[in-house]
């Protein structure tokens, strides 16, 4: 997004917060480390205030913490990477700056734990830090032309018990030989879910995707299976390592039932060229979504289809920017809260995450500039 005069929007954000805004937050509150001046950057850049209209005070019983400075203390418990709330809140505590950039003046002024835990609720049922993040995304990217979409999903340790798997249907066997000529004709075999995907709306395909906790496997990069119990995070990823777009589904669906939805997600916040992925989504479905959105899809050939099929020249060039996708996976599990899911349920799972995804783009997108 430009200015009415041509600058970048994202470049006069930087140069206001680097000119005025930090040497006024150094008069007030001190000095600021690099970590103090990088969580008033996305606090800046992610702009929480403009999604608190639902909760402000409309008179009835007593007023509530304020929820601006709670949103606040959850995007520096991103940023700083604090496992827990109770970590977070000894954080505020015992660092005067950080609770006076949140919103709290006094020490007494920091809520309790349990306030936290129903604000956080609060925020995870109504989807804010993912609005926040879209929001974030299409106002200093949307107008901008992203190169590749690197599409990759990282498995999610949960700390609760998997959900029961439903019962298969017992298989009806088929009488063997010849139909007869007065026995009706077989119905059509239903549509495969990827077909049924590319049927419907963006909003329908993520009904219909499974969130429950449970277990799953994959083999690491050493040959060798792991299993864990928990989620999967299915996560698009621009040029520049910025995270874009992220749906969170159960461990044991796989990969490639995702990446449609996951395509309609994006495209509805960027405008991008090719879609690289890995072999799990190697199918021809996922390909023609890429083919409907104007992309060119760049997968590699899965080998249990056949013959293994190379990469053009071209082609292997580009498949290398897909490296994006595992480095913004690996930045999050690091260094801001990937490897500290202590809330249950795939709603407040996915808040928990959508957090630490906010303060990723918006640290990669301030390090194009800087």
């Amino acid at each position: 997004m430009t200015t009415p005069d041509g600058r970048s929007a994202l470049g006069g954000l930087w140069n206001s917060i680097q000119t005025w805004l930090l040497p006024a937050l150094e008069d007030e509150i001190g000095a600021l480390d690099e970590r103090h001046r990088q969580f008033v950057a996305v606090c800046e850049m992610c702009a929480p205030q403009k999604h608190m209209r639902a909760y402000r005070w409309i008179g009835n019983g007593c007023p509530p913490s304020d929820r601006l400075a709670l949103c606040k203390a959850f995007i520096a418990k991103a940023v700083w990477d604090f496992a827990t709330t109770r970590d977070l809140i000894d954080g505020l505590r015992h660092r005067p700056a950080l609770r006076r950039l949140c919103g709290w003046e006094s020490l007494g002024d920091v809520p309790s734990e349990a306030t936290f835990s129903r604000a956080f609720d609060a925020f995870a049922q109504d989807v804010l830090p993912q609005r926040i993040h879209e929001a974030l995304i299409q106002t200093h990217y949307g107008d901008k032309l992203a190169g590749h979409v690197s599409r990759d999903a990282t498995a999610i340790h949960a700390r609760e018990k998997a959900a029961d798997k439903p019962k298969k249907e017992a298989k009806v066997h088929k009488k063997r030989g010849r139909r007869s000529k007065d026995q009706p004709s077989p119905p059509p075999p239903n549509p495969s879910h990827l077909n049924r995907q590319l049927a419907r709306g963006l909003d329908e395909n993520l009904a219909d995707i499974p969130t429950a906790c449970a277990w799953s496997c994959k083999k690491n990069s050493q040959g060798k299976v792991e299993s864990w119990r928990g989620y999967k995070l299915h996560v698009d990823t621009i040029d520049g390592d910025i995270p874009v777009s992220a749906i969170l589904s159960s461990a044991s669906l796989h990969d490639s039932q995702v990446a449609i939805p996951l395509a309609q997600m994006t495209a509805s916040r960027v405008t991008s060229l090719y879609d690289l992925a890995d072999a799990a989504y190697d199918a021809k479905e996922i390909r023609e979504m890429s083919a409907r959105l104007g992309h060119v899809a760049i997968i590699d050939h899965n080998p249990r289809r056949g013959e293994k099929r190379e990469f053009s020249p071209a082609e292997a060039v580009r498949y290398r920017e897909r490296s994006a996708a595992e480095r913004v996976n690996s930045h999050l599990h690091d260094e801001h809260g990937g490897r500290h899911v202590r809330v249950r349920g795939a709603i407040k799972v996915s808040a928990h995450l959508a957090f630490g995804l906010m303060v990723i783009a918006a640290e990669q997108m301030f390090k194009l500039i800087v």
